[in-house]
């Protein structure tokens, strides 16, 4: 019942936290707070019989509501980590300005981590191998041009959309992964 409560308050959380979280600060602690969250929820799935029944149900659609909002607020602030610990860089640099050469990709985020947990979810984990593949060719043109453009113009710093675009999807998709259990894994386990 912990990890119930848990996760229907973390994904209210990742709804508001993704609406209004506007300042880096504000950014990093509710990321921060709905990690967290997820973490202690994926523990009480351990220590806890599974949720059964309708709150199941309810359980389901409000993982699927933290994968995908909350999915967003964390990935941004894992993005917002990684520039305040390189307070250094030349503006235009770092990781957050790399998102002009990668455009869409919140929209791309949240449809990546509703088909990893809709793959998961189905018991098709092939699913998630061919979201990766279809991002990874869909993003290919636009990393390739920059890596040219690097080559072109030695001198000229690289705008870090590869490395966005590495950590982007990892942070996505492990935290899809980890709602998809907390949703599923105890029910699961249980029918052994």
């Amino acid at each position: 019942m912990t990890a119930y409560v848990i996760v229907i308050a973390a994904a209210a959380v990742a709804l508001v936290g993704g609406a209004f979280a506007r300042t880096t600060t504000i950014r990093l602690v509710t990321g921060g707070a709905l990690a967290v969250a997820l973490a202690l929820a994926v523990v009480a799935t351990i220590f806890e019989d599974p949720v059964t029944g309708s709150r199941h149900d309810v359980m389901v659609l409000f993982a699927l509501v933290l994968a995908v909002c909350g999915g967003a607020v964390v990935t941004t602030a894992v993005f917002e980590a990684i520039d305040a610990a390189r307070p250094f860089e030349v503006q235009g640099t770092t990781v957050t300005a790399a998102a002009d050469v990668l455009r869409g990709g919140t929209w791309i985020g949240a449809l990546e981590r509703l088909a990893v947990f809709g793959a998961l979810a189905a018991r098709w984990p092939e699913g998630v191998a061919i979201v990766l593949a279809v991002k990874g060719l869909g993003r290919y043109p636009e990393l390739r041009a920059q890596e040219e453009t690097a080559r072109a113009h030695p001198g000229e710093l690289r705008s870090g959309a590869a490395e966005r675009f590495i950590i982007g999807t990892m942070v996505s998709v492990i935290w899809a992964v980890a709602c998809v259990y907390v949703a599923f894994a105890p029910y699961v386990v249980g029918e052994r």
